[in-house]
């Protein structure tokens, strides 16, 4: 990702349409994670995509943004340069928009814009580990507190740098600036982050009643595709359009995208292929989402002939690696852990051993150096455990004060019906009974 003091007015559009894209990619998930749930479950399911969209929203407006992309130096900056503050002058955006009225320049605010979609998917995702069996109110508290004290400050650890004219980075949070992280659209910020912090919910929350290998079978499969195919669509605005500019490592971004999303296709397919004897659908939609996943941190930085490598790679291992959670004993309900925090773990450890920025290698196997990938490894590591940590914390405090869970009889019955008074299908609600 190009450093976002090296905009420019023409960026502007470029980054309007991408943001349009992202954000279309909620929805996307809406559709996914519905398709995947019990039919008494998809109303509720949907609903905490959408709650994400409202909640993240609104905080990032009042304080993400001033969170994540503080700089000290500018505005009225408070707090730790590079690790964690606040600018006090952009608290509502403030700041943005009065330079975007005086300078009639609104690449940053569109900037803005762009980095809340982020945000918004990425509390998303969070919610597939939690399917069936969580209350909306539990989860808009765990969205809204989950965006300030986790994904805000990593965010700006990842995300937030300046470059001088030579593109090397003079300002920024820590994971780039100090260890030199490479992460181009979010596979530690969002991917690595938001598997993580599903392995933590998932504990706390616990099973759902009945929990075994194939009892819950998703109930419309071509819901789910439908969701797969708006989040490809997306994905494509999301890594990019984490360019800025709409260049040569745009485009680049752009077909690796493609690559690495049917390279996970293909594998995952021809995986079920040689173990079950049939590929399934939604096994086929779950390798383009994990080759995807992959590709993330990894789109600006790998030739397309590696993208279809790593897509391959990765959806071998996350179709292994969705069933730990029946050897482990934790339900992940969606498998948000095996191919979000799995995929992303891959995707940005990738980029240490074949990956190359600008026309500089640093990849272990192209250079002989494992320098990169030891720096690769250490991102992932902070990430991953802050995340954890934290989501565990704040999942554990709602767990104990307003509980987290609806009781196994309210499961039983449905978490449409129970939570919202309203049902996904007219068959499945009771006020239509007189119809049968």
């Amino acid at each position: 990702m190009l450093a976002r003091g090296t905009l420019h007015s023409n960026d502007t559009l470029f980054l309007i349409l991408c943001s349009a894209m992202v954000l279309f990619m909620t929805p996307g998930l809406a559709f996914f994670y519905g398709g995947l749930v019990r039919a008494s479950s998809v109303v509720s399911m949907m609903m905490m995509s959408f709650g994400s969209i409202a909640i993240v929203s609104v905080l990032w407006v009042g304080y993400g943004y001033a969170i994540a992309f503080a700089q000290a130096g500018t505005g009225n900056y408070v707090g730790i340069d590079g690790f964690l503050g606040i600018d006090l002058s952009n608290l509502g955006l403030t700041r943005l928009i009065h330079d975007t009225l005086t300078n009639n320049d609104g690449s940053q605010l569109a900037f803005s814009g762009f980095q809340a979609t982020f945000a918004i998917i990425t509390v998303a995702l969070i919610s597939g580990a939690i399917a069936d069996r969580a209350k909306f109110g539990a989860w808009m508290l765990f969205a809204g507190l989950w965006a300030t004290l986790v994904y805000f400050p990593v965010a700006g650890w990842v995300f937030n740098f300046k470059t001088d004219s030579q593109g090397e980075i003079v300002t920024g949070g820590w994971l780039v600036k100090d260890i030199g992280l490479l992460d181009f659209a979010g596979g530690t910020v969002v991917e690595i982050a938001s598997g993580a912090s599903a392995l933590a919910l998932a504990l706390v929350v616990g099973k759902r009643f009945g929990f075994t290998k194939g009892m819950h079978a998703p109930h419309n499969v071509p819901l789910t595709l439908i969701g797969v195919g708006i989040l490809w669509f997306g994905w494509f605005g999301f890594n990019a359009g984490s360019e800025l500019h709409a260049d040569g490592t745009a485009s680049i971004a752009f077909v690796n995208t493609l690559a690495a999303g049917v390279g996970g296709l293909v594998a995952w397919s021809l995986f079920e292929r040689l173990k079950h004897g049939k590929p399934t659908a939604v096994g086929a939609g779950s390798g383009a989402v994990a080759g995807m996943v992959a590709i993330t941190p990894a789109c600006g930085f790998l030739t397309p002939f590696w993208a279809i490598t790593l897509g391959l790679i990765v959806g071998v291992v996350c179709a292994l690696a969705i069933d730990l959670k029946y050897v482990l004993g934790f339900d992940d309900s969606l498998d948000v852990v095996g191919i979000h925090l799995v995929g992303g773990l891959v995707g940005t450890l990738f980029i240490g051993l074949v990956g190359q920025s600008g026309t500089k290698l640093v990849g272990w196997f192209l250079t002989g150096d494992p320098t990169q990938l030891g720096r690769q490894a250490i991102g992932v590591a902070v990430v991953g455990i802050f995340t954890f940590t934290m989501s565990w914390l704040l999942a554990t405090l709602i767990q104990k004060t307003i509980g987290f869970r609806v009781s196994n009889t309210d499961e039983i019955a449905g978490v449409d019906l129970v939570l919202h008074g309203e049902a996904a299908y007219a068959e499945t609600d009771p006020r239509w009974s007189w119809r049968a």
